[in-house]
């Protein structure tokens, strides 16, 4: 058994994570770990009915509930829907939240995706990852954290339906098999009631929770399961190369277990 370790959730807007890794986040809670989902907007710009500041409240309150289903933390970081910047200040009060966080685990949007949010998130993400530890680097926040010792080890989730921009694949490095707790990524998702509207508006995309169910058959199908979830480990020097989540999960990358997680 591990000693229990935690884990940052971190993407752009209420109900990313959910769509991309809640269901290895609820193996990590079952298996006893502390887990905070932390997004960079409440979801401002999510409504055609309500105005910025009702939206972002309903789904502040959206993300709580759904991460109070696995006795998750939820934050956010209060940046504004389209815009995230890879800028000084933004990456301050990114370091900021990952010192008062001190994840042992970041799981974030990946590097390329169909939406400037989820890419500005994922190059702050990053690079608050590095600058979380030296202590030298203020964040000019009241009563700041201290510096984290060591850098966290850092993961990307799967872009939306594993593409890129383009439109063309963009691979996984390993996954994980998430068959046995899908239901609780679903009920998860399901917190998101304000989406539906707004998806089918927006995205042309109805039963946001089916579309959920597909993808997940999509990367299980890779290796052989009913559900999975995909990820990439950034292996950028100097920050760690162990494959913890994955020892943490107890699953070798490929769906077979591999240790009581």
């Amino acid at each position: 058994m591990h000693t229990q370790k935690r884990i940052l959730a971190i993407h752009a807007h209420p109900d990313d994570v959910e769509f991309q890794c809640a269901g290895t986040l609820a193996l990590l809670r079952a298996a006893g770990h502390h887990v905070t989902i932390a997004t960079m907007t409440p979801g401002d710009c999510g409504s055609a009915e309500h105005d910025a500041e009702a939206i972002a409240a309903i789904r502040r309150a959206e993300a709580k509930a759904a991460a109070d289903l696995i006795g998750a933390d939820y934050l956010c970081l209060e940046f504004r829907d389209l815009a995230v910047f890879n800028d000084d200040e933004s990456r301050r009060r990114v370091t900021e939240a990952l010192r008062r966080v001190r994840p042992d685990i970041i799981l974030t949007a990946p590097p390329v995706d169909y939406i400037c949010d989820h890419e500005m998130t994922s190059l702050l993400v990053r690079d608050a990852c590095f600058a979380a530890g030296c202590p030298n680097y203020a964040t000019r926040q009241w009563e700041p954290a201290k510096a984290l010792d060591s850098i966290p080890h850092l993961y990307f989730v799967d872009s939306l339906e594993g593409n890129d921009r383009d439109g063309r694949p963009q691979p996984v490095a390993f996954h994980v098999n998430v068959t046995d707790v899908f239901e609780t990524k679903r009920a998860m998702l399901a917190c998101h009631a304000s989406q539906r509207n707004w998806l089918l508006r927006q995205h042309g995309i109805d039963e946001y929770l089916e579309s959920q169910a597909r993808w997940g058959e999509v990367r299980g199908r890779e290796i052989g399961v009913a559900k999975a979830e995909g990820f990439r480990q950034y292996l950028g020097h100097p920050y760690p190369h162990d494959d913890l989540l994955l020892e943490l999960v107890g699953q070798d990358g490929k769906g077979k277990r591999t240790t009581a997680s």
